[in-house]
């Protein structure tokens, strides 16, 4: 072996004129001349060619896996690189010939080989290899070029690396190192062409996928309209500067940037293909491994890992570039001392100092902005998934994960989590520099590294303890907001109830102690921030204090040189050592919100795949739904099952009925045919499409169109057809822009008939083959329904299954068989007939119908009264409508946002929340300032006494650890006022805002969507907790760093003044012309979440009907429409920070060149070797403490809109006054219950047309009051003007002489009882739903229970009165919610009280017993009854008839009923024409 390196070597001499030049010593591998440095690149050489062999030969056993590469033509980057690395590799192999030919002139010999050979092998393979893979590199597989093309690329940089640091060291400049240096830039090139510059044959990484959504039933993506993003086809060049975002900078300059002009994200980036390529490889592992559950995280790491690679390469090329510097400041303190090498060694620095500071900064900007990309990419498919699994959670799995909580999953954690990758390779490349710094120290100080390792290792595990109780209290925070923001949802969805009931005082308290838990461990996780940051940012002083310690005591001399190569290398390492506690903090942040995520995508799903079959599936092609035998459930592990024992056979075009009690299981029978309730016993088959109309109606944001049409295309035609069979004609003529009137949230702006309407619209147009209908006539009046159940359920579905869910026995002849239910059992199956002989109890249902409807009094009527079906026809066209309703506006406001630059509003804004905020953000900011003038000071003192003779070096030490330590006393203030002056303004946020909210008037309810207030209560809020605050002082703290490292090198070198100040302008001017685009970015980016957070509170509220259509496809793809709406603002966003920071990074990196060139310029000994040395190390750090500067601007520029965002729903325009001290009823008003209505006048907005016009009537105390009139005639609304939920534009109501407009809301509404239309349960116990506000003993509750039969029901539950109700109440039935609002009504005990059709949703034998109850509770009050139910206002003493917002008639009903034009007539007319059918025969 030794001979053999011998002949390569050579004896002697062989690193030119460097004695032992030929040992294979470790120090003689960074030489360039060294033989060991010569045999290791033949070596990389050798596995180069190995490598390239594989490539070629695998060409045909790749061909099968992957896409054969189509032969483009030739790019120009291919080009060059071929030029380049061909005329490179000719002038290697040029070189080694000359070397052999020379020595073989002078000795006669060959030997030794090292140098000639190296030149020629190298020269050959680069020749061969850069020609074959930038000319065909297309022709080869993918995967091994890329391969083969790294390997080339590392090869090439370690040998540069290794000549520039000998270079820099040894003063050594030779052609090797030239040449070393131009193969690197070769191999970039080579690197480049292998990634950009080939056009492969479905090169787009995700063709592999078929798209996900086709474009059927109407849905076509509109994401993939409008301009693409420029970075999609950017060149490399263009990438590496953000030069494709000059456009759209420009754009933003010249004028408002709006939605439209933000260009569409790139379909690698979009959500869909992200979301793809997860569900693929999460499959794929799944079916590797059918028995464990694959890893979340693991699978999004294999969907990113080639990202997280190429990001980490930059990161590690920053690090790299970046420890260069105190290597450099070394060598220019020598200069400066008059030791120089070689008359152009100084220029040579400078521009390597020029050249290393923007190869630092390239890198640093791909590094953060590739990171940033994956984040937008991991939050895009996180919430697609959070998304998609919501549409198919199992209905225990809701329990745990409620609503509110899904939305805090995708506004909070998933954007926490978003977040994650910026920070992600800061965990690894702070210890990576932390090496390199430990290195050079021990170049500078020796031994007493030691000393500085010790502190860092000690600063570590101090922080060890801390990371973990930040941890603890982090997920309590996160369980504690979770908690406040299910009340506050459910506060806000139900916020016209609680106004109804005047519980919003109460419920705002319950939310304050909610969000008083919270802020004690936002409290602990801001302590445990600030001290975390207290100890990072001080532990730089204690580092250098026990490093010159330790110097002083092991006798290593200080000088100039050392000192500061020393405070160089410790000034670059703190910045990312002081950001480690925010690395740890959003770790912490991201893996709490992590795993809540995964223990939502890992819950259980519904299975309704065993429900719906095909039909090869099943023996009877006529059969539609068919149960065996089957058992089935809501709970998991039921002890009584919901349904038992059932058996029930459909056939095709069968019309079923289902009638019963309240809690038979009518609504769960229909829920079973959908798939929603799990199967314990049995099977249970359906086969053909379904529609389905709830029994509660669910109403999407968007026009009703939209709504009819439900993803299917508009055929006019059928449109029309279902308008009229849904009797919708004349009221989409009352609305102003006709069936394109966008509708409110849950349709909030429709009366509770107009919605169900458009809900049987919505069935009727899909043509489905099964129709399942939960009692959807109840809440219309007795004519629609009468003339809907003739033209749609026996005309339009005459051919289709029908099953029906009603109260109201008149239809029952009509039905082929009725289903009686009782306790989840079919007591009876039969047709109308046969079971009114067989069955006692459906006679008593009969009975108790006719009962109800006052029969004895219908004989009193002797007139026959006839009713004139109104017109079906539309009499205007839409056109005409368009034409009427200009000038009007859609209901839905556009969310606003702030435009334009608002300056230091918000800021002010956050600072005066407290009344001492400004004052604590003041003394955060003066002692960060001194702390950094201390710093300087210490160096100073460092600079002007290390080279002197004369000084002590203990009190050198001593004075220099004295004011670090003083200053850092300074810091610890800082951080503590920082959390004191979040935590108030964080209270004084939420405080005004709550109020603010509740104090809003049901108008601002009804025309905002609860996405935009939710967005707002959550992640906004988030963000205000726990990151505005730190951010504000890191800003004025990283700004006040930069401004100083630049005032000490003006300072030391005036002559920098010359280029600085021109730089500090133009840079200020680039931030303008920044800001300009990126405030309005990210604003947009703010409005366009509220849509994803809408569209998925919608889909929650709306899932099963989502399920039951079968559209979840369609919902899916809107979705992902909508998420790249959001991530598109947000991408160009940081996109356009780093366009600017690489911008002012150029800048200082020119500035710190030029103070560079006037130190060395400037005649030995113009500046002391200290003062250089110091100058240099702030100069140094000057390109770090702009880019954290920058970067905290920046995300407190974006950060600070959730302050503003919060601040738009803080002063919403107030009710009247809760309590008006002054004009207070007396305690036992309403004493008689008289009501006058004196010429009333309702109008919703003062734009819009009156609603009610003029009505005037009286009340007398203890009248039983019926309100009648067509569905949408203003019945709600009298009762909303009574409630004072919308104020009266003319007129007034007095009650018991006292006018309600004069008093306080409270006091109004508190005084009234009230049983509403939307029977509303919130999550407690039945005890708190009956008596939220404690007011009542549990006997009291369970007497009420019995009077409104629910006590039963009640006592079968294991807890009683602590029985849980969960979200919606949608553990009990509509019934029992209703009977629930009746038991609130009992317990109140008014002396006025309304029933809003209140009997809607119960059969006719509990409504009759309730009727009895309110005759007998109420026997002396007044009783306002709206109804649908002519029966239930038959016994009233007055009935009062509306019709299109007046008053037609007010009398007693029997004097009305013989009145020939009688609109109260009618209505008794036709709800009786199906009357006698249903009697016994």
């Amino acid at each position: 072996m030794g001979s053999l390196w011998t002949l390569f070597c050579g004896e002697t001499n062989c690193s030119d004129g460097l004695e032992n030049g030929c040992r294979a010593d470790l120090i003689f591998l960074t030489r360039p001349s060294s033989c060991i440095n010569h045999a290791l690149i033949i070596c990389f050489d050798v596995l180069l060619l190995i490598m390239f062999f594989f490539t070629i030969f695998s060409k045909t056993s790749f061909k099968s896996s992957h896409m054969a590469a189509s032969l483009c033509k030739i790019s120009s980057l291919q080009l060059v690189s071929a030029l380049y690395n061909g005329f490179l590799g000719f002038v290697y192999f040029a070189l080694g010939v000359w070397i052999l030919e020379e020595k073989l002139r002078r000795t006669q010999a060959y030997l030794p080989l090292h140098w000639w050979m190296l030149f020629i092998l190298h020269g050959l393979i680069w020749l061969l290899l850069g020609l074959t893979v930038s000319l065909r590199g297309q022709q080869f597989p993918r995967a091994p070029l890329r391969l083969l093309s790294i390997l080339a690329f590392l090869s090439a940089g370690l040998s540069c690396s290794l000549s520039l640091f000998t270079a820099i060291l040894v003063k050594e400049m030779t052609i090797k190192i030239v040449l070393d240096v131009l193969w690197f830039v070769g191999s970039s090139l080579l690197i480049l062409c292998t990634y950009k510059g080939f056009r492969y044959g479905g090169d787009d990484e995700n063709d592999i996928y078929d798209p996900l959504l086709s474009t059927d039933n109407g849905s076509s993506k509109t994401a993939s309209v409008g301009i693409m993003t420029p970075f999609a086809k950017a060149s490399c060049l263009s990438k590496f500067t953000f030069w494709w975002l000059n456009p759209l900078m420009k754009r933003g300059k010249e004028k408002t940037l709006e939605d439209e002009d933000i260009p569409n994200l790139r379909e690698d980036d979009k959500a869909e293909s992200c979301y793809l390529q997860y569900a693929e490889i999460y499959n794929r592992r799944k079916q590797s491994d059918p028995s464990a559950q694959p890893s979340i995280l693991t699978t999004i790491l294999l969907c990113h890992w080639k990202e997280i690679f190429i990001s980490g390469f930059f990161a590690l090329l920053k690090v790299i570039t970046i420890s260069a510097g105190p290597l450099l400041l070394k060598a220019f303190i020598k200069v400066a001392e008059g030791q120089e090498s070689s008359p152009y060694e100084k220029y040579i620095l400078v521009l390597t100092l020029f050249l290393t500071k923007i190869l630092e900064s390239v890198s640093q900007r791909q590094w953060y902005f590739r990171c940033r990309l994956i984040g937008l990419k991991v939050r895009s498919l996180l919430t697609a998934a959070i998304y998609w699994k919501q549409l198919r959670l199992s209905n225990a799995a809701k329990l745990i994960h409620s609503s509110g909580e899904i939305m805090n999953y995708v506004t909070v954690d998933a954007y926490r989590i978003g977040e994650f990758p910026f920070w992600f390779h800061q965990i690894w490349t702070t210890s990576v520099q932390l090496c390199f710094a430990i290195i050079i120290l021990f170049q500078a100080v020796g031994l007493a590294t030691i000393a500085a390792m010790i502190v860092i290792v000690l600063t570590v595990v101090c922080n060890m303890p801390l990371a973990k109780l930040q941890h603890k209290f982090q997920s309590k925070l996160m369980v504690a907001q979770d908690e406040r923001l299910k009340a506050m949802t459910e506060a806000l969805v139900n916020m016209k109830v609680l106004k109804l009931y005047a519980w919003e005082t109460h419920f705002r308290h319950v939310i304050e102690s909610l969000r008083k838990i919270e802020d004690k461990w936002l409290k602990a996780v801001q302590l445990r921030k600030a001290y975390n940051s207290f100890l990072f940012w001080s532990s730089p002083v204690l580092v250098s204090a026990a490093t010159f310690g330790a110097c002083y005591f092991l006798g290593v001399p200080l000088s100039s040189s050392n000192v500061f190569t020393f405070v160089a290398t410790l000034r670059l390492v703190q910045d990312p050592v002081r950001s480690i506690p925010d690395v740890i903090g959003v770790f912490i942040q991201a893996k709490v919100a992590f795993a809540r995520i995964v223990k939502f995508l890992e819950a259980p799903e519904l299975e309704t795949a065993n429900v719906r079959v095909k039909k090869s599936e099943i023996d009877d092609a006529n059969l539609s739904v068919a149960f065996k035998s089957a058992n089935l459930s809501w709970d998991e592990n039921p002890l009584k099952p919901t349904l038992r024992n059932f058996s029930l056979t459909v056939q095709k075009g069968d019309k079923i009925a289902i009638c019963g009690e309240v809690g038979s299981g009518k609504s769960t029978l229909l829920a079973a045919i959908l798939g929603e309730v799990p199967i314990t016993e049995g099977t249970v088959q359906v086969h053909g499409t379904i529609a389905y109309v709830s029994q509660s109606a669910w109403i999407q944001t968007g026009s009703i169109r939209d709504n009819i049409l439900f993803g299917s295309a508009l055929d006019n035609e059928r449109y029309q057809d279902t308008l009229e069979r849904c009797s919708l004609v004349k009221d989409l003529e009352l609305l102003p822009y006709g069936d394109l009137t966008e509708i409110g949230e849950r349709g909030v702006n429709l009366s509770g008939g107009q919605k169900q309407r458009i809900q049987l619209a919505r069935a009727l147009y899909k043509d489905a083959d099964i129709y399942l209908l939960d009692d959807p006539f109840s809440a219309v009046d007795a004519h629609t329904a009468t003339s809907l159940f003739n033209d749609y359920v026996m005309g339009a579905l005459s051919v289709k299954t029908v099953l029906l869910v009603t109260h109201q026995v008149d239809f029952l002849p009509a039905f082929d068989s009725v289903l009686l239910m009782s306790d989840g059992e079919i007591l009876h199956a039969a047709p109308y007939t046969q079971l009114l002989d067989k069955s006692q109890e459906f006679q008593n249902l009969v009975h108790a119908h006719k009962e109800t409807a006052g029969a004895e009094r219908l004989s009193e009527v002797t007139a026959s009264l006839k009713c004139e079906a109104p017109s079906k026809e539309i009499h205007k066209t839409y056109a005409e409508k368009k034409a009427k309703a200009t000038g009007v506006d859609q209901l839905i406001k556009k969310e606003e946002r702030e435009v334009g630059d608002t300056g230091f509003k918000p800021y002010i804004l956050y600072l005066k929340q407290n009344n001492r905020g400004f004052l604590v953000f003041a003394v955060a900011a003066l002692c960060h300032l001194t702390f950094v003038i201390g710093q300087i000071i210490q160096n100073s003192w460092m600079a002007a006494n290390v080279d002197d003779p004369h000084m002590n070096t203990l009190r050198l030490i001593i004075v220099y650890l004295l004011i670090g330590v003083v200053s850092s006393l300074f810091l610890l203030t800082r951080t503590l006022s920082t959390v004191v002056m979040g935590m108030k303004s964080s209270r004084a946020l939420f405080s005004q805002l709550l109020i603010s909210l509740f104090r809003a008037p049901m108008s601002f309810y009804d025309s905002t969507p609860l996405g935009r207030i939710l967005s707002r209560v959550s992640s906004d809020l988030s963000i205000v907790d726990l990151d505005v605050p730190f951010n504000l002082v890191f800003t004025v703290g990283s700004t006040t760093n930069c401004y100083a490292n630049l005032a000490v090198l003006a300072v030391i070198t005036w002559q920098v003044l010359f280029v600085s100040v021109p730089m500090i302008c133009l840079a200020i001017r680039l931030q303008k012309y920044y800001y300009s685009s990126a405030k309005e970015l990210m604003r947009i980016n703010g409005t366009t979440k509220s849509f994803v957070a809408n569209h998925l509170a919608e889909s929650v509220a709306g899932v099963i009907t989502i399920r039951a259509f079968k559209e979840e496809d369609r919902f899916f793809a809107k979705n992902l429409e909508l998420i790249d709406t959001n991530g598109s603002p947000f991408f160009h966003y940081f996109s356009a920070n780093e366009w600017l920071i690489q911008r002012l990074e150029t800048l200082s990196a020119t500035v710190l060149a030029f103070a560079g060139l006037c130190m060395v310029l400037l005649p030995p000994g113009t500046f002391s070797s200290g003062f250089i040395g110091m100058a240099l190390s702030y100069g140094l750090s000057l390109n770090m403490s702009l880019v954290f500067s920058i970067n905290n601007q920046c995300m407190l520029a974006n950060y600070i809109i959730s302050v503003e965002r919060l601040d738009q729903y803080m002063h919403i325009p107030s009710e009247a006054p809760e309590v008006i001290n002054d004009n207070r009823p007396p305690v036992s008003w309403p004493t008689e219950g008289k009501v006058e209505i004196q010429d009333l006048q309702i109008k919703y907005r003062p734009d819009a047309p009156l609603v009610l016009r003029g009505i005037s009537c009286i009340f007398e105390g203890g009248q039983k009051i019926g309100i009648v009139g067509r569905t949408g005639s203003g019945k709600t609304t009298l009762i909303g003007a009574l409630f004072r939920l919308v104020e009266p534009a003319g007129g007034k109501i007095v009650v018991d002489g006292i006018d309600i407009s004069k008093i306080g809301l409270h006091d109004l509404r508190s005084r009234f009882g009230i049983i509403p239309q939307d029977p509303t349960l919130f999550t407690g116990s039945v005890r708190y739903n009956l008596n939220p506000l404690g007011q009542h003993t549990d006997e009291e509750i369970w007497e009420v229970l019995g009077k409104c039969q629910l006590k039963e029901a009640v006592q079968e539950k294991e807890g009683g009165l602590d029985s849980p109700v969960v979200e919606d109440g949608s553990n009990w039935s509509m019934g029992q919610r209703q009977l629930f609002c009746l038991g609130r009504a009992l317990l109140r005990r008014s002396k006025i009280l309304v029933l809003d059709e209140a009997t809607a949703s119960i059969d006719n034998t509990t409504d009759m017993i309730l009727q009895k109850t309110i005759r007998t509770e109420f026997a002396d009050c007044t009783v306002i009854t709206v109804a649908h139910r002519i029966p239930t206002v038959m016994d009233s003493t007055m009935v009062l008839a509306i019709s299109d917002g007046k008053l037609v008639e007010f009398d007693e009903p029997m004097k009305l009923m013989k009145r020939q034009d009688s609109l109260f007539g009618q209505l008794v007319q036709e709800y009786w024409s199906h009357h006698h059918s249903a009697e016994p025969k």
